[in-house]
């Protein structure tokens, strides 16, 4: 750990007391960023942030294999909630451009026909677990709930339909994601596959 913390700091140090140019370099045949220091030509490299946790333990093998079921089911479930994220962007960028309310609506139909195309099939294939674990994912990449979502593109009526439809299975899309108390340990796991560590 000592050792980790030592080479960060070198690396920031150097950081920032190199005057840096927009410069490139060649290692072993790569094209890289490179800064020029006191006449030397110094690779720029981006190093990927990685995250040190306490070790898990665990009071039993079924606690371990809740524990990977919840890593597996994180897995499948935040490029989704990703993507959701993305297209809510896109989404709501375009509809700026868009001329009046008649139009808008018009775009927004066709949002809401081809997100059911795209995602019934593989919404179908979740397990009741993924399911809300995509809605409090989609939470955290929003900062809005799935339903203030939903009703912020589709109105309140298709809101309440859909959180009364979630309801009947015992979800909410009123459900929000909290990193650091009850979702600390998605939280962790989250952050550890972000970074390619798990």
């Amino acid at each position: 750990m000592k050792r980790s913390l030592l080479i960060v700091f070198f690396f920031s140090f150097i950081a920032v007391h190199l005057q840096a140019q927009e410069q490139t370099t060649t290692i072993n045949g790569y094209l890289v960023p490179a800064c020029i220091y006191e006449g030397d030509t110094i690779a720029s490299l981006r190093m990927p942030t990685l995250y040190c946790f306490k070790p898990l333990k665990f009071k039993n093998k079924k606690q371990q294999q809740r524990y990977n079921r919840l890593v597996r089911n994180v897995k499948k479930t935040l490029p989704i909630a990703k993507e959701v994220n993305r297209a809510i962007i896109e989404t709501y960028e375009f509809l700026q451009t868009l001329p009046d309310e008649k139009a808008r609506q018009k775009h927004l139909q066709a949002v809401e026909k081809s997100v059911k195309e795209q995602y019934t099939p593989r919404m179908k294939k979740l397990t009741f677990s993924q399911g809300k674990l995509l809605i409090k994912l989609i939470n955290r990449e929003t900062d809005s709930s799935s339903y203030e979502l939903v009703k912020a593109f589709l109105g309140p009526f298709k809101a309440g339909f859909y959180q009364a439809f979630a309801a009947i299975f015992g979800a909410s899309l009123k459900k929000e994601y909290h990193p650091e108390g009850e979702d600390a340990e998605i939280e962790r796991i989250v952050l550890l596959v972000e970074s390619g560590q798990i």
